[in-house]
């Protein structure tokens, strides 16, 4: 592959290119991948601390909670898609600022 830029002889799988400092066709990729794994992670922490608050307040809402947070991760590592009734149900049951995160990840 070679930069649009400067025209020199780069690697395939670069981002910028190391001699001039110009974004890569694979620039676009890489930004996304890497906003949408953040995101998921705070969706994760989000449900994580909704779980262990219920545990003081209730032992009730941890019956939905715990579950919804352990299929959220497996669909996350996985690489399964997230169901939209899953995003609305975790709005409505688990954490309302998951669930609104949920819903903006494509």
């Amino acid at each position: 592959m070679f930069c649009t830029n400067c025209g020199k002889e780069i690697n395939e799988h670069a981002v910028i290119c190391p001699n001039c400092g110009v974004p890569t066709s694979n620039y676009e990729k890489y930004k996304k991948s890497e906003s949408k794994g953040v995101l998921q992670t705070v969706i994760k922490v989000f449900m994580i601390i909704t779980c262990v608050c219920s545990i003081f307040a209730f032992l009730i809402p941890l019956a939905w909670c715990l579950p919804m947070t352990i299929s959220y991760c497996n669909k996350i590592e996985k690489g399964e898609e997230i169901s939209t009734n899953f995003k609305v149900c975790t709005l409505l049951f688990v954490n309302v600022i998951s669930g609104i995160l949920m819903l903006c990840d494509e």
